[in-house]
């Protein structure tokens, strides 16, 4: 017969939990510990990332040049999360509550992710000059000679102009008023049918700010009331934000001390 070794202890008995298990099951507890640390930073990461919904609600500064213009923005105001980059651009679009001129914020992030208080939003659209006129100057020279019929009087002191079918601007209106000491306003409209609500972006006007800069914007029909102030604050607040030559000189400076001035 064969006797059959058993392996025991110092006190001659067989442990119950070997050495090798707790190894192994000391292992596998760190690494659902760390999994677990990671899951919930991911959870975290991910579920700032999603309430978030593509806005930034930093206000880091992001410097942008456009054309012969240098712009000084807060993230939070840029509106596609690839533009909240620094450096050269074709354009930058911004979106902006009305009245506060204020980009997002977790504050207010209701009236930016709600549709149905779109009409507190404006958009606007940055980018080079590609024409000599703003819509103000393009009204005598282009689209008065497009307009079907005599102007009618329109809301909020403005005159209204119907397009004729054909001229690409069908079922549009161009909305215009006289500005003692300044070009006539115009902005084209999509203007709701009765009964119907208007949308966040049914009207939309483009002006010239800074050397060579064209700024369109798009806003609700509902808020044409504010028409002047909207124009007045969209130009100083892009104009706020230009960054001359002076100060782009002291902003290089900062950002490389050790230059001489001298070279």
């Amino acid at each position: 017969m064969h006797s059959t070794e058993t392996t025991t202890d110092s006190s001659g008995q067989t442990p119950l939990i070997s050495n090798r298990f707790i190894a192994i099951l000391t292992a596998s507890v760190l690494v659902l510990a760390a999994l677990s640390v990671g899951i919930s930073l991911f959870g975290h990461t991910f579920g700032e990332r999603w309430a978030l919904a593509g806005h930034s609600d930093s206000l880091e500064p992001v410097e942008i040049s456009i054309g012969l213009d240098h712009l000084r923005l807060t993230a939070n105001t840029i509106r596609f999360e690839e533009q909240r980059k620094g450096g050269p651009s074709e354009r930058v679009d911004l979106y902006l509550l009305w009245p506060e001129m204020a980009g997002y914020s977790r504050d207010n992030r209701r009236r930016f992710d709600d549709l149905a208080r779109a009409n507190s939003l404006i958009f606007l659209q940055l980018s080079q000059s590609t024409m000599s006129r703003d819509m103000s100057g393009r009204v005598e020279p282009i689209y008065a000679h497009l307009f079907d019929g005599t102007e009618q009087e329109g809301p909020f002191g403005l005159e209204l102009h119907h397009f004729r079918t054909g001229t690409g601007y069908d079922d549009e209106v161009l909305l215009t008023a006289a500005r003692p000491g300044k070009p006539d306003y115009a902005v084209r409209c999509l203007l709701p049918a009765p009964g119907a609500a208007p949308s966040g972006g049914d009207c939309q006007r483009d002006i010239h700010v800074g050397r060579d800069l064209t700024v369109l914007y798009r806003f609700s029909s509902e808020l044409l009331s504010d028409w002047p102030q909207i124009d007045s604050a969209i130009e100083a607040y892009i104009r706020e934000r230009i960054i001359t030559g002076t100060t782009r000189t002291k902003v290089q400076k900062r950002a490389n001390p050790a230059t001489n001035d001298s070279l």
